[in-house]
């Protein structure tokens, strides 16, 4: 897997959301590119906007006994997969605001680095490994630009 905390793959990912328009199409699901853009901003949104409040007790213990194992491990993610309630965009989104808070907190991100990552709580899944926040944040983001051929 590659590592999204190097600004190699960071630039990488950057050059891909840089090669979408506000008209391109998805290959499968529902959403636009603007609501997709949105969607992947809500993890980082999940890490330093702290605009959501954490999940109960039990569904808490839900996702870190069954969901992350699926969001921290190897495996691409299926396509149309099912997602989180808060995580779903359903209305319309401005393309370049959404595009240019993306490519901002990648950039964020990769300049804390690691490090930072090591050991930080999660929204959702509680302490994570730096190598369990790079899969999260590179499997998002590499299976979204995929549904949009970038």
């Amino acid at each position: 897997m590659k590592n999204i905390f190097t600004q190699e793959v960071s630039s990488e990912i950057i050059t891909r959301i840089n090669s979408l328009t506000k008209d391109s199409q998805p290959v499968w699901g529902k959403m636009s590119v603007a609501q997709m853009l949105a969607h992947c901003n809500v993890t980082y949104e999940l890490v330093y906007e702290n605009k959501l409040s954490k999940p109960n007790f039990l569904i808490r213990f839900i996702l870190q006994t069954f969901v992350k194992k699926i969001v921290t491990n190897d495996k691409p993610y299926k396509q149309s997969s099912q997602t989180a309630p808060y995580f779903v965009i359903s209305d319309p989104k401005d393309f370049e605001n959404e595009k240019i808070r993306l490519i901002n907190f990648i950039k964020k991100t990769q300049e804390l680095g690691e490090s930072y990552f090591e050991g930080k709580e999660s929204h959702s899944f509680g302490k994570m490994s730096k190598l369990e926040w790079n899969a999260m944040f590179w499997k998002h983001l590499d299976h979204h630009l995929r549904q949009f051929a970038a």
